[in-house]
């Protein structure tokens, strides 16, 4: 039932009630000895997915918010901002793509990876244009979950080829690792995750060919093994945001069939 319980009214004994977000407005989040944030949000209406796919979480040392509706998520999100966000697109009180728009603009360093039946490749692409960073169609294995959560939450730390306080500078181009900071003529840019993961990546190389298969293995996921259309996005999505702020897109060099290649503007 809707509410969690049996038809006689009683709780099942393994389905203990969520804890109301007045609770959990002075909750302190999970944070290992190295300094990396725990804290994840499920938000997923149906509670025959939600209750069991937030205690696995728990199980891997997660401290997991769970919300069953829009409002709720973006309730949960202010008051205290998860890392990761694993977001149901069938929501109840607004459609799941509006919601990642409105999430990644609240909470724009947030990872957000879509958990979605919408399999079809022009709902992944909505999905990713609107903000996610991944995108995984049900039914899913909760391994292949795992290890992805597991890939996004290394991310949190200095981006493939680079080292940690290192600062790559190249005309007008100046990235901050250690700030995780992209500035174009001293202007900055706001970046995801990802995407700044992805242009450190490349620029870091730059001049050099990078492969499709090298860009989703050290900025997503060394196993990924589902649609590269992620990277096309986000590399659209980083023209766009460079274009805006001053830096020739066409910097970002399409290698058709293999990859792509990031070329300093006047090289």
């Amino acid at each position: 039932m809707a509410n969690g319980c049996t038809a006689d009214g009683q709780r099942p004994v393994n389905s203990a009630p969520r804890p109301a977000l007045g609770a959990r407005r002075n909750r302190v989040g999970t944070v290992t000895a190295d300094g990396t944030d725990l804290t994840l949000m499920v938000v997923e209406d149906d509670e025959s997915i939600g209750r069991p796919l937030t205690a696995a979480l728990q199980a891997q040392g997660y401290d997991v918010l769970w919300a069953l509706t829009a409002a709720e998520a973006l309730e949960l999100a202010a008051l205290e901002p998860p890392v990761l966000v694993l977001l149901d697109l069938g929501l109840p009180d607004l459609d799941g793509v509006e919601l990642c728009r409105l999430l990644r603009a609240s909470v724009p360093s947030t990872v957000i990876v879509v958990l979605s039946a919408r399999a079809e490749d022009v709902d992944v692409v909505l999905g990713l244009e609107a903000g996610a960073d991944d995108y995984l169609t049900k039914p899913f294995r909760l391994p292949v979950l795992l290890a992805r959560i597991r890939a996004h939450m290394r991310r949190q730390g200095p981006p493939p080829g680079t080292t940690a306080g290192e600062v790559l500078g190249i005309g007008d181009l100046r990235l901050d690792l250690g700030a995780r900071r992209v500035e174009v003529a001293g202007r900055e840019v706001p970046l995801r995750p990802k995407e700044f993961d992805l242009l450190a990546r490349l620029v870091a190389a730059h001049g050099q060919a990078v492969t499709r298969e090298q860009l989703m293995s050290q900025v997503w996921d060394e196993h990924w093994s589902g649609s590269t259309k992620t990277l096309d996005m986000h590399v659209s999505s980083l023209r766009r945001k460079l274009a805006e702020h001053g830096e020739d897109p066409s910097a970002i060099v399409t290698l058709r069939g293999y990859g792509y290649r990031y070329d300093p503007p006047g090289a």
